[in-house]
């Protein structure tokens, strides 16, 4: 665009070059016009160039024709950004003889953009797309900031509203928003601020790059809408997104996004995100190389929840260069979580039911030949002692995990036991343990003392008048209830003592109950007598080439 006057050479982002008047932009520019003085003469041509002007030469070519056109312009929702931007990058603010800047004029047009159609705020969307520089240096606009507004305003209606009985539609007036439905129209959803269907504007804002979608679902959240539409947004936009051609990089920003709106929403506005989607959130994430604050923030999401949570869900294969089947470093993270949530306070129920999820898992893991004893032991450990009511299933863990490593020293596997307690093991697998050539010997005379540490205090609190003690009875017989009556749960395991013939005599009975028990302290002496001679005589095993269990299959004889 020329004058008589084109003593000014302006480039615009290394794109396009345009002569004008200086002496007519200087005098709706605050910024030319300290760039140049209040001179306007014809004293040689001078040249500026803008690196960074929002639009572009579209935008610039805007601006001039303001200019040019006496402070005029047509603007609509298309251009109205791109000369809101352009104004408040050239300073335009004063007055010229009489005639509203381009600032203000933009800012009058933008108190009316309440009553746009949906289509036109998907276009002035669409601008801040476009406009890089916009993103860059304006992400506080007004502009913008009203455009966000008005969008997330209509979906609050519409999710408030009553749902029409077909698909409904907005229209631009002066007096306010009509309301009508159209059954025939397939434009009216795009123009609409209401549908039946919640999730009627999921497809219209999928071309919104991470930093609009962030700023819209802040927005959201702002004015309340229900975080599981805005959760159901994010999951739609990122599949969307991830189905077309875009780059790696570009994956991981959408994605880092959606874990930073969820954490947000989570801890922040005290939502509860779907176990669901958070996996599925996890299983995305293990092909990218997404940071480690996200990838933290993803964790403590999960573990907070781990009481949701399936076998299925923990059995994520290990990351490449992990020798070991899965990724059992991951799934402590989220016990850690998990353990931490709420200041270490959990309800009794949800830590019960985690005990047995990770005593399902550590079964799972336990024949992988690969699985290092320190996270082996890290698991079983992991879980507080008071979660689980009974052991027997670690025990039963232990047992596969030893079967498979063999090769074990004594030393470790003392370390690996160190997660039993021998107190809250059933009977039978006390007695299991005690036969059991792949424990250390240390261990099966440990599981004997704790029984008969049991037995013992189950003799002192039986009162002599006890009802048991009266009436007919043979000498003392044990026997599990539950085992009687077919009960499998080995949580609740009684031992009763009972007589069926002739009158019991207390007194006596206990002397030989007592004496019993000091024939099982004898028996236990020996094993630790054993022991001892077995850790000398190991040395020799080798040597001599004599099977290291052979001597622990003496263990079930003695303890007959």
């Amino acid at each position: 665009m020329e004058s008589c006057y084109c003593n000014l050479e302006v480039e615009v982002n290394g794109d396009e070059t345009f002569m004008v008047d200086k002496a007519i932009i200087a005098q709706y520019s605050s910024k030319l016009a300290r760039l140049f003085g209040k001179s306007s003469g014809p004293s040689g041509k001078l040249k500026v160039i803008f690196h960074d002007f929002p639009g572009g030469a579209e935008g610039f070519e805007l601006m001039l024709k303001f200019c040019y056109n006496n402070g005029s312009i047509d603007m609509n929702s298309s251009n109205l950004l791109q000369a809101h931007c352009a104004a408040e990058y050239m300073e335009m603010k004063d007055s010229v003889l009489g005639v509203p800047n381009l600032l203000e004029q933009t800012e009058k047009s933008l108190e009316e953009i309440s009553y746009w159609r949906w289509s036109e705020l998907l276009v002035a969307l669409k601008q801040c797309q476009n406009l890089s520089t916009v993103l860059d240096y304006y992400s506080n606009s007004m502009m913008l900031e009203k455009c966000m507004d008005t969008i997330v305003g209509r979906m609050f209606l519409a999710s408030e509203a009553s749902p029409c009985p077909s698909t409904c539609s907005t229209d631009s007036s002066s007096g306010g928003v009509r309301f009508s439905c159209d059954s025939k129209s397939t434009e009216s959803i795009k123009t609409s601020s209401f549908s039946s269907r919640p999730c009627w504007w999921f497809e219209d804002l999928v071309f919104l790059n991470p930093v609009l979608v962030e700023m819209l679902v802040r927005s959201m959240i702002t004015r309340k809408l229900e975080h599981g539409l805005i959760s159901r947004f994010l999951m739609y936009y990122q599949k969307a997104r991830f189905s077309s051609t875009i780059d790696v990089s570009e994956k991981i920003k959408i994605l880092e996004m959606v874990i930073d709106m969820h954490y947000d929403m989570e801890y922040y506005h005290n939502s509860t995100i779907p176990f669901k989607t958070l996996f599925g959130i996890l299983r995305i994430s293990l092909s990218l190389n997404i940071s480690k604050s996200c990838r933290h923030k993803l964790e403590a999401m999960i573990g907070s929840n781990l009481d949701q949570a399936t076998l299925d869900n923990l059995l994520v294969p290990s990351p490449y260069g992990i020798s070991y089947l899965y990724d059992v470093k991951l799934v402590l993270k989220f016990l850690k979580a998990f353990l931490r949530r709420g200041g270490g306070v959990v309800a009794p129920t949800r830590m019960k039911k985690v005990a047995s999820l990770i005593d399902l898992y550590i079964a799972e893991i336990a024949p992988d030949p690969s699985l290092r004893p320190s996270k082996f032991l890290a698991l079983a450990t992991a879980i507080p002692d008071s979660a689980r009511d009974s052991y027997d299933e670690l025990y039963h863990a232990m047992d596969m995990y030893l079967e498979v490593h063999g090769q074990l020293s004594e030393e470790e596997k003392l370390k690996i036991c160190c997660g039993l307690n021998y107190d809250k093991l059933s009977p039978q697998a006390c007695i299991h343990l005690s036969q059991n050539p792949k424990f250390p010997s240390k261990s099966a005379v440990q599981a004997l003392i704790s029984q008969q540490s049991k037995l013992k205090n189950l003799i002192q609190s039986t009162p002599a008048t006890s009802p048991l003690l009266n009436g007919s009875s043979p000498p003392f017989c044990f026997t599990n209830v539950n085992a009687q009556k077919g009960n499998k749960d080995k949580s609740n395991d009684q031992v009763v003592l009972y007589s069926s013939t002739g009158d019991f005599d207390a007194s006596s009975d206990n002397e030989r109950l007592k004496a019993h028990l000091q024939g099982m302290q004898w028996r236990v002496m020996e094993l630790e007598k054993i022991c001892k001679k077995m850790q000398t005589q190991m040395a020799k095993i080798t040597k001599s080439k004599v099977p290291p269990n052979s001597y622990a299959r003496s263990l079930p004889k003695l303890c007959s």
